[in-house]
C-alpha cells in the first residue's frame, strides 16, 4: 500500500514540476525569464478583485487630502517613464491606518500607501521613491511569479502527504517551501528598490531619496526587526549598501 502511494504521489509532484518549469516567459522591463502562469491582463483582473478586500484591512481609502497627492505623484512616475509602456493599469490609494507603517501592490497596478508611512516622508521624492518600488514589484510581476511558486508548494506538500500518510512529514515539508519563497521575496524587495530608483528618476525625482526612505524605516522599527533570515524584507541597513552600489551605477 505504501509503494502505491509514493508512485501517486510522485505523480503528483511531476505534474506540478512539469507545470512550473515548462511554463516561462521573458519580461520585458527586466529581461529575466520568469516562471508565471498569468497574462498582464489576468494580473490586472486579480488586482482590481482584491483591491477592496486589501484596502479594508488597513482601515481602508482615507480622507485625507494627501491622498491627492498620492495619486499625483504615482500617476506622474507612471507617465513619465518607461511604465508607460507596459500594459499594467495603475491605480494609487492612501489608506486610513495611522498606525501601521507599509505600502505594497497588488498584481496588475493597485498600490497602496498608509498614513502611517506617509507621515514618516519628508518630502515629495520620498513619496516618489515609495511609490517607485511598489511601481517596481508590479513591472518585476513578482506576484505572478510567488503565486506560482505556491501552486507548485501546494503541489509538493500534497505529493508527501499522500506518500508518507504524515500530517508531520508535510508540516517539514510546508517550512522548507516557505524559506524557499522567503529567499525570493528578499530578492524581490532588492530587485524593486532599483527599478524603484530607475523609474524616480527617469520621472524627475531624486532617486537618492531611497536612502533616507529605508533611514526612516529603520527609525521607526526602533530596533524590533526580525532576523533578516527569517524576514521577507532585506534589512533596511543592508538595502541601503545596495540602494548606494544602484546609485554608483547610474551615475
Amino acid at each position: 500500500m505504501a509503494a502505491v502511494r509514493w508512485v501517486i504521489a510522485l505523480i503528483v509532484a511531476a505534474f506540478g514540476l512539469i507545470s512550473y518549469f515548462g511554463t516561462s516567459s521573458e519580461n520585458p522591463v527586466t529581461g529575466e525569464k520568469q516562471r508565471v502562469r498569468m497574462t498582464a491582463e489576468e494580473e490586472i483582473n486579480v488586482g482590481r478583485q482584491l483591491a477592496p478586500q486589501m484596502a479594508a484591512q488597513f482601515g481602508g481609502v482615507s480622507a485625507n487630502p494627501a491622498r491627492e497627492r498620492v495619486r499625483q505623484v504615482g500617476e506622474r512616475i507612471v507617465a513619465r517613464s518607461s511604465a508607460s509602456k507596459t500594459p499594467y493599469q495603475y491605480s494609487f490609494y492612501l489608506l486610513a491606518d495611522p498606525r501601521t507603517v507599509n505600502a505594497f501592490a497588488l498584481p496588475g497596478g493597485q498600490i497602496f500607501i498608509t498614513e502611517a508611512l506617509l507621515r514618516l516622508l519628508k518630502s515629495e521624492d520620498e513619496l516618489a521613491a515609495v511609490l517607485g518600488h511598489e511601481i517596481g514589484h508590479v513591472l518585476a510581476r513578482h506576484s505572478a511569479e510567488h503565486l506560482a511558486k505556491q501552486q507548485l508548494t501546494q503541489q509538493i506538500i500534497g505529493a508527501v502527504v499522500i506518500g508518507s500518510g504524515s500530517y508531520d512529514a508535510a508540516q517539514l515539508a510546508q517550512l522548507a517551501g516557505s524559506l524557499i519563497n522567503m529567499k525570493h521575496g528578499r530578492d524581490d524587495e532588492i530587485e524593486s528598490d532599483a527599478l524603484g530608483m530607475r523609474l524616480v528618476g527617469e520621472a524627475g525625482y531624486d532617486p537618492r531619496a531611497m536612502i533616507a526612505v529605508m533611514q526612516a524605516l529603520e527609525k521607526a522599527s526602533g530596533g524590533s526587526r526580525q532576523p533578516e533570515f527569517a524576514s521577507t524584507h532585506p534589512s533596511p541597513a543592508n538595502r541601503i549598501e545596495r540602494i548606494r552600489e544602484n546609485l554608483e551605477k547610474m551615475k
